[in-house]
């Protein structure tokens, strides 16, 4: 179970609004590339977010390039999980490949700031501020491992393969 704060953002976020070009010099930095994270999006956004807390989209998240590196930074800012309308297929694997979660959902209902709790198991969110509860697509069991062992290759590495 998840718990956080909502950081709520409208369509089409892309990887730009997500680590805007003009910081490509600090790929090799990724520490220092976080400090940037959703910049062009909320210039505010990196100083406010906190371990755990969720970023909220509309549809179209995370489309443009397939920057492995802006789900990556995205989950070192403390984000634990996306929730969006929909989600760039690119931008949906890598992040799924770099442990972080991204749940496609109805997200009208959703405010910024409210504390929502995901169940993943269960597919349910509760969105503690208002009471609604909120339900998203059943997460294949692979993936769900895959995400448990925080990405990919700490996947691979604990498995070998991707046999369940």
């Amino acid at each position: 179970m998840l718990r956080g704060k909502v950081f709520k953002f409208g369509d089409n976020i892309s990887t730009d609004h997500i680590i805007p070009g003009r910081y490509a010099h600090l790929r090799s930095n990724l520490p220092e590339l976080a400090k940037h994270v959703m910049e062009d999006a909320d210039p505010t956004f990196a100083g406010r977010v906190r371990q755990g807390d969720f970023i909220v989209a509309g549809n179209n998240f995370g489309l443009g390039s397939s920057r492995e590196h802006a789900p990556l930074v995205i989950k070192m800012a403390g984000v634990s999980a996306i929730l969006a309308k929909s989600a760039a297929r690119i931008f949906f694997r890598n992040a799924i490949n770099l442990g972080l979660p991204i749940l496609v959902c109805d997200t009208d209902k959703i405010s910024d700031g409210d504390e929502l709790e995901i169940d993943f198991q269960a597919g349910a969110i509760r969105d503690v501020t208002n009471g609604r509860m909120l339900t998203f697509g059943r997460i294949p069991e692979i993936m769900l491992r895959i995400l448990d062992e925080g990405g990919l290759l700490p996947y691979l590495k604990k498995y070998g393969d991707l046999s369940l």
